[in-house]
């Protein structure tokens, strides 16, 4: 929070001086700007009516110098280094620790050989000792791994943000809510759905029970009906005494009684 309400301090220090400045003095407030610990935003600073007038003056080159520090990285400065005016080392280290800003925004994990490569530097050894400055100024926040070569970022600094990029957002944001809308409006027919599913389902359940409950009173009859009764042949040959025939000291008896 120090970290920040001390950029704060300074910028509006810095806007306040720009609009009472001439074009010299203007200038060398710009070369003070880009070295200045602590100051990572400078669209506002960039936006003034007074730098804009830069454009197409001899001092043109540090409209551009303030906009690559503003939106862009080191290798955008080294692309049009011949064009612009020298930065020392304090304003370069500033300008790489702003691009690790840009990789650490879109990816977690940044290899070692991608650092060194963007921030044009020669070996292990300067890329640690500028991750570690940048760590101490507040602008990453994370773990360097020296057995796999990479850099862990738990947290970086916002930067400014161009126009494209605001266009760019909102596009995004106006498509999300699209998407929002949409889901709403589906809702109530997934819920419709839902219901309907439920109730078929709970129907078929009502129905398997009907016909587990039919089945055990049925099978509880069958049992009670054989435990009252005897066994039907048994009943054939005991239970009922028909007409028979039988022999009786040589003679042919035929009883008919029951």
């Amino acid at each position: 929070m120090a970290g920040e309400h001390e950029q704060s301090s300074h910028c509006e220090q810095s806007l306040s001086l720009a609009e009472e400045t001439t074009d010299e003095s203007l200038v060398s407030l710009i070369n003070q700007l880009l070295a200045a610990p602590g100051v990572s935003d400078f669209g506002e600073f960039l936006d003034l009516s007074c730098v804009q007038e830069l454009s197409g003056g001899p001092d043109e080159g540090y409209l551009h110098l303030l906009t690559i520090f503003a939106y862009g990285t080191y290798h955008d400065y080294k692309a049009l280094k011949n064009t612009l005016p020298p930065l020392n080392e304090i304003q370069k280290n500033k300008l790489r620790h702003l691009s690790i800003v840009n990789l650490a925004a879109n990816v977690q994990v940044i290899p070692y050989s991608v650092l060194m490569k963007d921030l044009d530097l020669v070996s292990v050894r300067q890329l640690e000792d500028l991750l570690i400055e940048a760590m101490y100024a507040g602008v990453i926040q994370g773990k360097l791994d020296q057995c796999r070569q990479q850099l862990e970022v738990d947290f970086c600094i916002s930067r400014d943000i161009p126009y494209e990029g605001i266009v760019k957002i909102s596009s995004i944001l106006t498509q999300w809510c699209s998407n929002c809308e949409t889901v709403l409006t589906s809702i109530p027919q997934q819920v419709g759905r839902m219901n309907e599913c439920k109730d078929a389902h709970l129907k078929a359940h009502q129905e398997i029970e009907a016909e587990v409950r039919i089945g055990r009173e049925m099978d509880s009859n069958t049992k009670k009906a054989f435990s009252k009764g005897t066994n039907p042949t048994s009943q054939n040959h005991l239970g009922h005494r028909g007409p028979f025939l039988f022999l009786h000291n040589s003679s042919l008896f035929i009883n008919g009684n029951s």
